[in-house]
């Protein structure tokens, strides 16, 4: 019996060689990933599962917009746990150009959904108004795609067949600079997350400037985690003479970076889309445009009432309807019960005379204007002379 298929400790003889990695107990950092990979997958759908099922339940608006970013954000974070499956297995020609293609384009479309939600931010905070969240969406969809057109690029100039048909193609699997540089756009994605959440962080609304919070630590970290796994893959696992590491650094790299993808955007940013209580800056938001607009017609109201007041109304009574525009208008008959009344109070002409035209009161002039003719009791009472 050949001793190359002789099953290590920990597999049985009905899994192939080629996914012994995936049960080797020698190959602690196999099974290690594997299931922080397999948690990772679970921990993704549960997330995903309660963020799409939480729509109906979200009141504001404004995150509500960011609903399909922050999903495709999730799904491509998903995507990065599944390939890390692919780096424990054995390599071979197909499985590493399946996996250096999808490698930069799950973490490109990452970085694309951070950096429109970094934007989000900035344009909600310099132009007062909620940006478009299906604008938002394109946006980072047309990023995205930037990325898998430089690696459909990058894929055909490897796998392009030589002049020289002595020329032995270079093994994809072996190739380390080349991959690292197919890379550059979804480091400066990196950079520019960082960057616009830095301008984001001076936001003028706490819960915002914690969405921005957020965003820089997933970036910084997911820098450090990066800077790590290209020095180990370009020169520190030969230097360490771990020349058998490099698929080991990938999948950890990848591991590594979709748990701080989870735990430090995705759950804070389905907390906060399902909390209420910045309802209050919604509303705070939406209301400076109102309270403008409230302002104006104040101004516009009290330029009239000047105007009026600067021309002379011939009704007395009309005129001081007009300026007594600080209290509301309220009927003569507002306080009627509905009982009769037998002794009903009639100024009399002393009762006039005495107060005067400039001292009457509202009341009075209204008396005035409703009341029956004054006709003296002594002359109604004298018999008329033949």
């Amino acid at each position: 019996m050949n001793t190359s298929s002789i099953p290590p400790i920990g597999c049985s003889f009905s899994i192939e060689p080629h996914y012994y990695t995936l049960c080797d107990l020698k190959a602690v950092w196999g099974i290690v990933v594997e299931a922080f990979a397999g948690a990772g997958i679970l921990t993704s759908l549960v997330l995903l599962v309660v963020m799409v099922a939480s729509l109906p339940f979200i009141t504001n608006r404004r995150r509500k917009s960011l609903l399909a970013l922050q999903s495709s954000f999730l799904i491509f974070t998903l995507g990065l746990f599944g390939l890390s499956f692919a780096f424990i297995v054995e390599s071979d020609g197909t499985a590493c150009v399946a996996r250096r293609f999808v490698f930069g384009v799950l973490f490109a479309g990452c970085y694309a959904c951070l950096l429109m939600h970094g934007l989000w931010l900035a344009l909600l905070d310099h132009q007062k108004r909620n940006p478009q969240g299906w604008l938002l969406w394109l946006g980072a969809l047309g990023l995205w795609l930037v990325e898998v057109i430089i690696n459909t690029e990058w894929m055909i100039i490897i796998q392009m067949p030589q002049e020289n048909a002595m020329v032995l193609k270079p093994n994809i699997c072996n190739i380390k600079n080349d991959f690292t540089m197919a890379l550059i756009y979804v480091m400066v994605l990196l950079v520019a997350v960082v960057l616009i959440a830095v301008l984001s962080m001076t936001h003028k609304h706490k819960s915002f400037r914690k969405d921005a919070l957020y965003i820089l630590l997933t970036g910084i970290l997911s820098i450090c985690i990066w800077m790590v796994w290209i020095v180990l893959y370009i020169h520190g696992n030969k230097m360490l003479g771990h020349s058998d590491w490099d698929n080991a650094t990938l999948a950890i790299a990848l591991v590594s970076n979709g748990w701080v993808f989870l735990v430090m955007y995705t759950i804070p940013a389905l907390c906060a889309l399902t909390q209420g209580t910045e309802n209050v800056n919604e509303e705070s938001l939406e209301g400076q445009q109102y309270s403008s607009r409230n302002r104006v017609y104040e101004n516009i109201l009290k330029e009239t009432i000047n105007s009026q007041r600067s021309m002379g109304v011939g009704n007395k009574t009309f005129s001081m309807h007009d300026l007594d525009t600080d209290k509301r208008l309220e009927s003569p008959y507002s306080g009627y019960n509905g009982e009769v009344r037998s002794h009903v109070y009639q100024a009399t002409e002393l009762t006039l005379i005495t107060k005067g035209p400039g001292n009457m009161s509202h009341e009075g002039v209204l008396l005035k204007a409703t009341a029956p003719p004054l006709v003296p009791a002594s002359k109604s009472s004298m018999p008329r002379e033949g």
